[in-house]
């Protein structure tokens, strides 16, 4: 079996929300092999859950005067602050057997896949059992703060944030992995009226690459050691790739409306569609 990979590149907010949206339609509408997309946010931005209501939960002045940008996500979840990471994405239609058909299914088996690149690094990654790890009103706003079922803990600390958003025909997931945690930076985005309390509490909730391995690593490395473990855990060939003429195309449509303050700023009330 094989399904494309898309190599490590640095985009900023509104063209990687774009980019994974469109291979996600363009993978469900044309029954397509599942993609794995590395990515990195170049500036550094603010990504929020779909539901999310921007204004309580984001310290939206703070990330204009440092030019952090801010983008809402087409999945569900809490707040990312983006600076120094990974993050991956995986879009599959429906027909991909080796996926379940539920959000927990889901992320348990794309967990396994990152607990087994970690392992290379020495990393041991074990899957949440539980939903939450810290009383929520805590630091409610951001992802990295209260891990979910089947997310990736390393000593009680969530090294993964993810979140996921499903139509009838497949699923898009994304998550972040960070190389390097700075609490106060991420807490002066995320947690408006911050505390030295949720700061310390957010310091020891979150578990960085680069403070779990004895020799520093780059997003390269990390991300080559990550193919490794899809390919182990699924038994999937990847073939390295690039965006289609018809991805590229959405991607030009679909920055337009992530780019918008309409989609960013409204917090969203119904579902999100995918039309065929």
């Amino acid at each position: 079996m094989v399904w494309r990979v898309l190599d490590f590149q640095r985009y900023n907010a509104f063209e990687n929300m774009a980019i994974d949206e469109a291979i996600f339609r363009e993978t469900i509408n044309k029954k397509k092999p599942p993609t794995i997309r590395f990515y990195g946010w170049q500036p550094a931005a603010v990504s929020i859950g779909y539901f999310q209501d921007i204004e309580k939960e984001v310290n939206i002045e703070k990330c204009r005067a440092d030019g952090v940008d801010i983008v809402r996500r087409i999945s569900g979840g809490k707040a990312v602050a983006h600076c120094d990471e990974v993050t991956y994405s995986v879009a599959a239609c429906d027909e991909e057997e080796l996926f379940p058909a539920d959000i927990l299914g889901t992320y348990k088996i794309i967990s396994q896949c990152i607990a087994r690149g970690l392992a290379y690094l020495g990393i041991q990654a074990a899957l949440a059992e539980t939903g939450r790890n810290l009383d929520e009103a805590d630091c409610k706003s951001c992802c990295f703060s209260v891990p979910s079922r089947n997310e990736l803990l390393v000593s009680k600390r969530k090294i993964c944030g993810s979140a996921q958003f499903r139509a009838n025909s497949g699923f898009l997931q994304h998550g972040s992995l960070l190389m390097n945690f700075d609490p106060l930076k991420t807490g002066a985005y995320l947690l408006p009226g911050r505390t030295s309390v949720q700061l310390q509490k957010l310091k020891e909730s979150v578990a960085a690459i680069n403070e779990e391995v004895a020799q520093t690593v780059d997003e390269m490395e990390v991300c080559a050691l990550l193919k490794k473990g899809f390919t182990d855990v699924l038994n999937v060939r990847l073939e390295e790739d690039t965006l289609t003429i018809a991805e590229e195309d959405l991607r030009k449509e679909l920055i337009k409306k992530y780019f918008g303050a309409r989609w960013n700023m409204s917090r969203k009330r119904e579902s999100f569609k995918i039309d065929n």
